[in-house]
């Protein structure tokens, strides 16, 4: 690879997704596609021709969202944390197994779910009235690390004993790092999936104290339509972002679906869809 940083993490992200996940079936339905909606299909086709796809089987519907998480995190690894001159700070990526609920808590500005989930599960009245509201369980999540006295006074002496105790960013003992960013990754949208998605933005906003962290949305759903489910509209989710979005559009074009044409213009003018290789540059805001 000679290009670009993103440019090439875009081709490795291409290349892991059609190791692990991105197959043409026997039948020749791709595996990210709805086998039982034909324009899905053609859409679905089409990409897969584009990136020269090869032939598999597709795995569990657990399996694949697994894997599509592990291959996003890695692709945000390879780009956002070589970024630093545009975003000083120490940073790290990590894919959040096993769906925990109490992984929000590590960090700082959700560090007091911790308490309220403890009291949650000692009072079923409590539970009740709580609801969900608290409960945040993102896929991919960027950190960043606290700094020390030393770090933050090396240029001039920026603070002392006195002054900015309370700052988040400021490392003391027991303080927690900073959620930078909650990614939610979905290998497919179905309605359902679409409103959890925006179930958790919506309490990753309401439930925090402090900065509100980058709310983001990876996909590789073929369909313009399911995609506008997620996408559209705003004060959740700051944006959707494709995993190959320049192909989709140059798919739809040919297949000419006049309603795909006007969705996808929609979202991607309104900004409310990007390409993943727009993501890194994003979380450098």
């Amino acid at each position: 690879m000679s290009g670009s940083l993103i440019a090439d993490a875009r081709r490795t992200f291409h290349e892991n997704l059609q190791k692990e996940l991105l197959f043409v079936g026997t039948s020749g339905v791709p595996t990210n596609a709805d086998k039982d909606n034909k324009f899905s299909v053609d859409v679905a086709r089409g990409i897969a021709a584009l990136l020269s796809t090869g032939v598999g089987e597709r795995l569990s519907a657990q399996s694949s969202g697994g894997k599509f998480e592990q291959i996003v995190a890695s692709f945000v690894e390879d780009t956002f944390l070589n970024l630093t001159h545009l975003r000083p700070g120490r940073w790290s990526v990590k894919q959040v197994l096993g769906r925990s609920r109490g992984e929000i808590a590590a960090y700082a500005q959700y560090s007091h779910l911790a308490a309220l989930q403890t009291l949650a599960k000692a009072n079923a009245e409590l539970a009740a009235s709580l609801g969900n509201d608290y409960s945040i369980a993102p896929d991919v999540v960027v950190i960043r690390d606290l700094e020390s006295d030393q770090a933050i006074n090396a240029p001039f002496a920026v603070v002392d004993n006195t002054v900015a105790n309370r700052a988040d960013l400021r490392k003391a003992e027991g303080k927690q790092p900073l959620l930078h960013a909650s990614i939610s990754t979905k290998w497919t949208i179905r309605s359902d999936r679409a409103q959890n998605a925006r179930s958790e933005a919506l309490n990753l906003i309401r439930n925090r104290k402090g900065h509100q962290p980058h709310i983001m949305a990876v996909t590789a759903e073929p369909l313009p339509s399911r995609l506008a489910s997620l996408a559209l509209g705003t004060g959740d989710i700051d944006c959707v972002y494709h995993f190959a979005l320049d192909e989709l559009r140059n798919v739809v074009n040919l297949l000419n679906n006049s309603e795909a044409q006007d969705l996808l213009h929609i979202m991607v003018s309104g900004k409310r869809l990007k390409d993943i290789s727009d993501l890194p540059l994003d979380l450098a805001v």
